[in-house]
C-alpha cells in the first residue's frame, strides 16, 4: 500500500533550534525538512542499502522553502511528503510542515533532486527498479492536487534603483 501522502516523519522544535525572535530560526526548518526527506527517500528505495549496494545516491539541485507560520520552542512537527514528477536521473517533491498538535501548516518545501553516481560524482540514470518504484508512488500521488506553492518563484517587486 503507498502512504497517499507520505506521512511518517515527526519532530520537536528543540532549543537550540530558537532564534533571537523568539521562534524556530530559518536554517532548522530547512534541517527538519531535510531529516522528512531521508525518511521519504528511504520510502522510496533510496535508502542506505541502495547506496551501499549501487553506489548511487540522490543530491539537492534545487530547493524552496515558504514559511507560512511560526513555531516556538517544543512545538510538535509533522511532515508530509508528494511525489511531483520524475524522469530517469531527477525527482520532484514537495513536502509540507504541520504543527502536529493545532495541525496548521507551519512551512512547504518543493525540492528537486538529481541521482549521482558517488564515484564519478555525475549524474546518472536511475536504477529501473527505482523508477518503477517512483512510477508507483506518482500514480498514487496523481490523485491529491499539486500544492498551490509547488512551481512558484519569487517575484521581483519593483524597487528603486540604488
Amino acid at each position: 500500500m503507498i502512504e497517499t501522502p507520505f506521512d511518517r516523519h515527526r519532530s520537536v522544535v528543540l532549543p537550540e533550534w530558537i532564534d533571537y525572535n523568539g521562534h524556530m530560526n530559518v536554517a532548522y526548518y530547512l534541517l527538519a525538512f531535510d531529516h522528512a526527506t531521508d525518511a521519504f527517500l528511504d520510502y522510496l528505495g533510496l535508502d542506505d542499502q541502495h547506496r551501499r549496494a549501487s553506489g548511487g545516491t540522490t543530491f539537492a539541485a534545487d530547493i524552496r522553502l515558504t514559511y507560512q507560520r511560526e513555531v516556538a520552542e517544543g512545538a510538535k512537527l509533522r511532515v508530509t511528503s508528494q511525489l511531483l514528477g520524475f524522469d530517469d536521473k531527477r525527482i520532484r517533491f514537495f513536502n509540507r510542515m504541520f504543527h502536529a498538535q493545532e495541525g496548521f501548516l507551519a512551512a512547504t518545501m518543493e525540492s528537486l533532486s538529481l541521482y549521482v553516481d558517488l564515484e564519478r560524482r555525475r549524474v546518472t540514470t536511475l536504477p529501473a527498479a527505482i523508477q518503477e518504484r517512483l512510477g508507483a508512488v506518482l500514480a498514487a500521488h496523481c490523485s491529491l492536487p499539486v500544492p498551490a506553492e509547488a512551481g512558484q518563484v519569487i517575484e521581483k517587486p519593483a524597487l528603486p534603483a540604488l
